[in-house]
């Protein structure tokens, strides 16, 4: 274009570019950061997503070993219903048992109390004055421990102690409370019986001792009785004991069973 002055003029022109820089807008800062963010998230979505099928495929893999080493279901079979038969029976046995020495402790206690004529005449009972121990204990005349016993027969204390212990061991027993304690205190009765007797001995005061053998006897005999039933106290006790094995004390000692 010419001027006035004849001189060349050059204008810019619509099809001018424009100026090129090489910074950048906030608003190009702000779509960029988004895009990125962007990205981030997904990555983090794959991640997560991997973790997840990691895990599920772990927990399968947990439950199917699971499934495999996991017990069998109980079955009905003959054996189980043997067992459970036997084991009725083992009750049973158990609880006869208690019962039975238990009664013998009871009716020894009511023979030397009333005289019944068994071992103890209605003239010796001991509401007519005479001695449960005397005629026991005085009889003691062979083994180690003879002059022991004869010097303990018919004191007025050894008589009660002897009595509260029929009675307490034969209740305990056939009620099935304090099994424990009546168990170990009639065990105790009987090696004290066992060594009063002296069973080993073939000759007494000069007469046959009447032994059959050499150690054993039924003091030896109800001896092991005894330990079975207060190690198997808690089998067949019956209404009575479970009452007695709720108290407070009792389950906070358990030789009170």
């Amino acid at each position: 274009m010419i001027g006035p002055l004849g001189k060349s003029r050059v204008t810019a022109s619509p099809t001018t570019p424009r100026r090129v820089t090489f910074g950048s807008t906030p608003a190009e800062d702000s779509s960029f950061s988004v895009e990125v963010r962007l990205i981030r998230v997904r990555i983090s979505k794959r991640n997560v997503e991997a973790v997840s099928v990691i895990t599920r495929s772990a927990e399968s893999v947990a439950a199917t070993n699971h499934r495999a080493v996991s017990s069998p279901k109980l079955d009905h079979s003959p054996v189980n219903a043997s067992g459970s038969v036997q084991s009725r029976w083992a009750i049973v046995g158990l609880v006869g048992l208690r019962i039975a020495i238990g009664f013998e402790f009871l009716w020894a206690f009511f023979d030397k109390l009333f005289g019944l004529g068994y071992s103890t005449s209605t003239k010796d009972a001991w509401i007519n004055g005479g001695s449960p121990t005397k005629g026991f204990l005085s009889g003691a005349n062979v083994g180690p421990f003879q002059g022991l016993f004869r010097s303990l027969a018919g004191v007025p204390g050894m008589d009660w102690l002897f009595m509260i212990g029929l009675l307490g061991i034969g209740l305990a027993l056939i009620l099935g409370v304090a099994i424990r304690p009546a168990a170990i205190s009639g065990a105790l009765m009987m090696l004290l019986m066992w060594a009063a007797v002296w069973v080993p001995a073939k000759v007494a005061g000069g007469l046959p001792s009447g032994s059959t053998n050499p150690i054993v006897d039924e003091h030896i005999v109800n001896i092991f009785a005894l330990i079975v039933l207060a190690a198997l106290a808690t089998w067949g006790a019956g209404f009575l004991g479970r009452k007695w094995a709720s108290l407070p004390v009792v389950r906070a000692h358990s030789w009170l069973r």
